[in-house]
């Protein structure tokens, strides 16, 4: 009966304890999780733990490829592309430099932050673009040699209320 008693108080001390910790989370290095980045090399390993010991599971062959950073191990970052692949790289293997990719099928890229502004270009999915800035529901990128206007809904890589300068 003691037994479960300490028990019973035990979880309800559990319970409390986690209505006092923040919903974002701070990492170990002091930048937020989840967080995005890039990757900086044209092959990235993605293992199934945190180490060199873990087995790869997949290997990245796009460099800039946008990720989702949503842990951290010491020197080893869980990551997340935009399929919702999963797996460990090493942080070396990732850059800071903020991308997105194109989702949804073939996107128009504007002059200006306005759905009536003319076309820069049409983008296809899959394709990888450089953030130079994102406000409201637009994002200005670079992708290829042309710049432009996107909608947010229409590219990965950047939270739905995430102001970029």
């Amino acid at each position: 009966m003691l037994y479960i008693v300490k028990r019973l108080i035990s979880t309800i001390l559990c319970g409390l304890i986690l209505l006092l910790v923040p919903f974002a989370a701070v990492s170990e290095t002091g930048f937020p999780l989840p967080r995005y980045a890039s990757l900086r090399a044209n092959e990235v390993y993605l293992r199934t733990g945190p180490g060199i010991r873990y087995p790869v599971d997949w290997i990245f062959i796009c460099r800039g490829m946008p990720v989702e950073i949503t842990a951290e191990f010491e020197n080893w970052r869980k990551v997340r592309d935009w399929q919702g692949t999963e797996g460990w790289v090493h942080r070396s293997m990732l850059s800071g430099k903020r991308t997105v990719v194109v989702t949804g099928g073939l996107q128009p890229l504007r002059l200006d932050p306005d759905a009536n502004s003319l076309l820069t270009a049409r983008v296809m999915e899959k394709v990888i673009g450089y953030i130079l800035e994102c406000s409201g529901h637009w994002c200005h990128l670079e992708v290829g040699k042309r710049r432009g206007w996107m909608r947010r809904t229409h590219i990965w890589g950047v939270y739905s209320d995430e102001t970029i300068k």
